[in-house]
């Protein structure tokens, strides 16, 4: 079940939202896709990142994938626990296994993004 206080993009995705501050995960639904989450290579601290491009890469025992930013700004902190356990994001993926909090540049940008209802109906297109 997704979190209904989160937004989600069409990439797999979610963020939360707390003021100008978006932390950002992959969902639940993209980490059982990946299997195994072996590496994570985290974004620099103080880097910028755009709407809609790639945040980072996160490698599982099936392929690497690009992680996709829902929203831009500039990246203030990273989830430093995923150096050394990566797994946290299969175990948690909406709670101890976020990636990154930006410090959004604009705000706006969230209304482009489905709520958990829609993201759900999202999952089961793509899955067909």
């Amino acid at each position: 079940m997704n979190p209904k206080d989160l937004k989600y993009h069409k990439e797999h995705t979610w963020v939360r939202v707390s003021g100008k501050k978006a932390t950002i995960g992959i969902t639940d639904y993209a980490q059982k896709e990946l299997g195994d989450i072996v590496y994570i290579d985290l974004p620099e601290v103080d880097s910028a990142v755009e709407a809609n491009s790639e945040l980072t890469e996160i490698e599982s025992t099936k392929a690497t994938s690009s992680v996709i930013s829902p929203v831009g700004g500039t990246i203030i902190e990273v989830n430093e626990e995923l150096s050394d356990s990566p797994e946290i994001i299969n175990e948690e993926p909406y709670g101890k296994g976020w990636i990154a909090v930006i410090e959004m540049d604009d705000p706006s940008e969230l209304s482009d993004l489905m709520d958990a209802s829609e993201y759900e109906k999202h999952v089961e297109e793509e899955s067909r």
